[in-house]
């Protein structure tokens, strides 16, 4: 049946057959549209994941910082040059060696002690091909970290500064498991760190560590070649290809 319109012209009724071809190509695009969709809720996650570490971080929260992390004994931390495996590794890092170093053994905050990071420019990479699904990240991190002056000398760690500035780089994997994201390997490339006073100008280069646990009761389950920090200079490698020419841009 004709149906007339404004301009004296009329159109016909779409015959089943042409619904029927136009079929594939919407079932191809609610099907792409999905897979976008639940990209962006990865990243989402993930980001929302990363930044909770951060602030769990800043304020010696340790024991929820090691349940950000997968269960898996392949889960790992990257930190200088060393590397802590599975949960037990990663309470090692976090709960044993920081929660000394800076709290005492205490998980929490401590009055006078500053540890803020700063988390930023994160380019989110998911893999949806994989099974279970996974995925890369990479975040700038810029640090301030110190005590008040009000706080007594005995009470500070030697192994910490009065003040300092920090920067790096993660270059992190994470893995979707038992229906949430975690972090599967989290790399901290610490690229320097300087003295108040000093600047970083006149930083110097933080010690490696030396001996792995349990020879060094905190230390990591394997060590790596060494990582070079400030004055010298590194680009830690990309695990995204470059955006318009497609390449692999690495060290």
């Amino acid at each position: 049946m004709a149906i007339g319109v404004g301009d004296g012209t009329s159109t016909e009724s779409a015959a089943p057959n042409q619904v029927d071809d136009q079929a594939p190509n919407l079932s191809a695009t609610v099907k792409s549209l999905l897979a976008r969709v639940q990209d962006l809720e990865d990243a989402s996650s993930i980001r929302h994941l990363h930044h909770s570490y951060g602030y769990y971080l800043d304020k010696c929260l340790y024991s929820s910082v090691a349940d950000l992390f997968s269960g898996s004994p392949q889960a790992s931390v990257h930190f200088l040059n060393g590397i802590w495996k599975g949960k037990t590794g990663i309470s090692r890092l976090y709960i044993e060696w920081f929660g000394t170093l800076f709290t005492d053994g205490r998980n929490g905050p401590l009055r006078g002690f500053l540890l803020d990071h700063l988390m930023m420019q994160d380019i989110i990479t998911v893999n949806p091909a994989t099974y279970p699904r996974t995925a890369k990240a990479r975040f700038r991190t810029f640090m301030q970290g110190g005590f008040h002056n009000s706080v007594n000398q005995s009470e500070r760690s030697e192994d910490v500064p009065a003040q300092f500035w920090e920067g790096g780089v993660y270059e992190n994997e994470y893995i979707f498991e038992d229906g949430i994201w975690k972090i599967f390997k989290l790399g901290y490339n610490m690229l320097w760190q300087a003295d108040y006073d000093k600047g970083w100008s006149g930083s110097e280069a933080m010690k490696g560590i030396e001996k792995c646990w349990p020879e060094d009761k905190w230390g990591p389950d394997e060590l790596v070649a060494g990582k070079m920090v400030w004055p010298e200079t590194r680009v830690v490698p990309f695990h995204y290809v470059h955006p318009v020419t497609g390449a692999k841009v690495g060290e």
